[in-house]
């Protein structure tokens, strides 16, 4: 086994690469909600549809899409294959045991607060990224998403679901990304405190904005 394996394989390495995909699926929530915040010009769809064109047929794109796949699913195996080191290494709890003194409730469910977002996630896709990119690979033609919004989130059940998942969504990030600037050692005294800030504002912004557009299509303020 070479050497590359095993740190992959250690617990530091499984650490490692859970930050860094962690990391490149922040960036990659970023410009998801970007594109998708177009919905709130209101102008029909116009300049979503845009924007949602030119990520769906930029061929540089395409090919990152790729990349993107493998991050989300590199980031699920390594997340399940640390909780359950975590799980064996610890089958039996301590008889006195106060883990609120040391680590927050969300800190010590990412195992839970995962599963949940992987559900989401699967919905999700079923629900927009697969049909599409199941008709262009049939066609050659992209559905109409913007159109697709407004008939899904009319069903408030799919709302619901939308916000739970943004709920799930903010408390995964809330740990996560504290924990991968940890993780990768760029933590230091002076800069703690800006980056709790950003983690924080990061986790509140992006969840709510993608919970205020099913929202805001269910209740008529998109159309």
């Amino acid at each position: 086994m070479s050497w590359f394996t095993q740190t992959l394989t250690s617990s530091i390495g499984k650490k490692l690469l859970m930050a860094l995909t962690g990391l490149f699926l922040i960036t990659f929530l970023v410009i998801h909600a970007g594109i998708n915040a177009m919905i709130f010009y209101n102008d029909g769809g116009e300049t979503f549809t845009h924007w949602g064109h030119f990520m769906g047929t930029n061929p540089i794109i395409r090919t990152l899409e790729i990349g993107l796949v493998a991050g989300f699913l590199i980031h699920i195996v390594d997340g399940l294959m640390l909780w359950k080191t975590n799980a064996a290494a610890r089958p039996i709890g301590y008889k006195v045991s106060n883990p609120s003194a040391n680590s927050t409730w969300y800190s010590r469910s990412m195992g839970l607060l995962g599963t949940l977002l992987l559900i989401f996630l699967v919905i999700h896709t079923a629900h927009f990224w697969i049909p599409n990119r199941s008709n262009q690979f049939a066609t050659g033609e992209e559905l109409n998403l913007y159109q697709m919004m407004l008939d899904i989130f009319q069903n408030p059940l799919v709302v619901l679901i939308y916000v739970l998942g943004c709920i799930s969504l903010f408390w995964h990030l809330l740990h996560g990304f504290k924990s991968a600037f940890q993780t990768m050692g760029w933590n230091h005294i002076k800069y703690n405190g800006l980056v709790s800030f950003i983690g924080t504002a990061y986790s509140i912004v992006i969840p709510l904005l993608f919970a205020l557009m099913p929202i805001s299509i269910y209740f008529g303020w998109v159309s």
